[in-house]
């Protein structure tokens, strides 16, 4: 039994936003033939960049993984899609709720759940010192 064969399909959430979509190479595998949770993180990370970017109107940087699951491995050949919405604006940090879905190469138009994280950025000035985030 693989491991996708007791993953629930689901429906791609509607209250959220599609920030990325991108389809892993056989140089982001390791040697299961699995994708490196690194590589998933750093696209987790641009993703989650999209809407706070929005908001900073400037400089912005990473500041805390505050959670990060990964529920299903992601192989070659998926189609990735990564889901966002903006979860807390701060004074001068903003945190960010990231989804990402598979639809699976052999089995387009369905989808698991495969890595969830939470994600907080702080706008920064031009020294890289936390500036406050303009209130729009």
């Amino acid at each position: 039994m693989s491991a996708d064969s007791s993953a629930p399909r689901v429906e791609l959430p509607t209250d959220q936003e599609l920030v990325l979509k991108v389809i892993p190479m056989p140089a982001d595998c390791n040697a299961n033939g699995d994708i490196f949770g690194g590589w998933v993180m750093a696209q987790v990370d641009l993703a989650g960049s999209v809407i706070p970017a929005r908001h900073a109107k400037g400089r912005m940087a990473t500041v805390a993984v505050n959670e990060f699951i990964f529920k299903q491995p992601v192989r070659v050949g998926d189609i990735l899609s990564f889901y966002s919405s903006l979860t807390r604006i701060g004074r001068t940090s903003m945190t960010v709720k990231v989804e990402v879905y598979a639809e699976r190469f052999r089995s387009q138009g369905q989808y698991i759940k495969v890595t969830e994280a939470s994600l907080t950025y702080v706008a920064i000035d031009d020294q890289g010192q936390p500036r406050p985030v303009p209130k729009d």
